[in-house]
């Protein structure tokens, strides 16, 4: 298999996302690139995640933070420099899970953490998530994300992040803060450069040495770059559109939340957007366009999603919970 590793050296969210989707949608057959990277006191939300409910907008902007939205599905989370990030970017024929697992499980464990994968998407130790994990799919290419908290500030992130109670409840915490943990709290003298340097060794053994460790400016397309920074820095992609709805219906499955909100008129669809911490970011798009147009009530709604394409095992259970809800309101 053919292997890069690739660090970049600046802490701005969104130029080092528009490095990472560059990255993705010019990976090589039989490839997999490691990239490394960090951001600076920011808020990384899921692609189809609500801002303003996830996250304390204006006092993060306001003590000069940054609000990020990433392409993968998935919840928020908070980086800064206590913080590790890496990017697996894969020929989506040789993408595999718990190989690109491994790679972090292994590093962690050299440095004398007893780590293992947990649940949906976590990394964890003693059942403290340390690692949460996200996915994105292309037609030629796979993207699989994650975390590496190290030294992270939580009070800050306690301070930025605004999570739904519905979903502390669902995790059996009490808090978020008590969720979660950094590998210093376990070993006070690991530090980023160590779990960088053991992320790349264990990447070398298990993928096979790819040559020196390569800095992103050296290997990327400026241009196409700078293009991708002005969307992911933009209004429009952060926020998105905030229309008016006048009608709004949340809940929780095993497999995430989901809100939908609706403009209604003469009892049809005009509009409908759905925020969502799922994983499986595809899904979630399809719902508005099988939605829109259609009558406001159960049967109706029912049906159109029926007419989602859903056949496989964790989509088609997705589906099938949203109907069962839908009906279940009984509009």
């Amino acid at each position: 298999m053919l292997t890069k590793v690739i660090v970049t050296e600046t802490v701005d969210p969104w130029w080092n996302l528009a490095v990472e989707e560059h990255l993705l949608g010019n990976v090589q057959p039989n490839e997999c690139i490691l990239y490394l990277w960090q951001n600076q006191n920011t808020v990384v939300i899921g692609k189809n995640q609500n801002p303003w409910k996830e996250c304390r907008v204006d006092l993060l902007e306001k003590e000069g933070g940054k609000l990020a939205r990433r392409i993968s599905g998935g919840g928020a989370v908070f980086h800064d420099l206590g913080n590790l990030n890496f990017s697996f970017l894969v020929d989506r024929e040789k993408f595999h899970i718990p190989s690109q697992l491994e790679v972090i499980l292994s590093a962690v464990r050299k440095l004398g953490v007893n780590a293992q994968f947990s649940g949906r998407n976590d990394l964890v130790v003693d059942g403290k998530k340390f690692s949460g994990n996200a996915f994105c799919y292309r037609k030629h290419s796979a993207l699989h994300h994650g975390t590496i908290l190290v030294s992270l500030d939580y009070d800050k992130m306690v301070r930025y992040l605004q999570v739904p109670q519905q979903k502390i409840q669902s995790k059996g915490i009490e808090s978020v803060r008590s969720r979660v943990i950094n590998l210093a709290d376990i070993n006070p003298s690991i530090a980023v450069e160590d779990v960088k340097k053991s992320v790349v060794e264990c990447f070398k053994k298990l993928y096979g040495d790819g040559g020196p460790v390569l800095y992103a400016d050296e290997v990327i397309d400026r241009q196409q770059v700078e293009r991708l920074y002005r969307k992911y820095s933009s209004w429009e992609w952060r926020y998105g559109e905030t229309p008016q709805f006048n009608m709004t219906i949340d809940t929780r499955f095993s497999w995430g939340g989901i809100e939908l909100c609706f403009l209604l008129e003469k009892g049809t669809i005009q509009n409908v957007t759905v925020y969502s911490d799922a994983m499986d970011e595809a899904f979630i798009e399809m719902i508005p366009q099988a939605l829109k147009g259609c009558a406001f009530n159960s049967q109706a709604m029912a049906q159109a999603l029926l007419d989602i394409n859903a056949n496989e095992g964790q989509r088609k259970q997705m589906l099938d919970d949203i109907v069962q809800w839908i009906l279940g309101n009984g509009f």
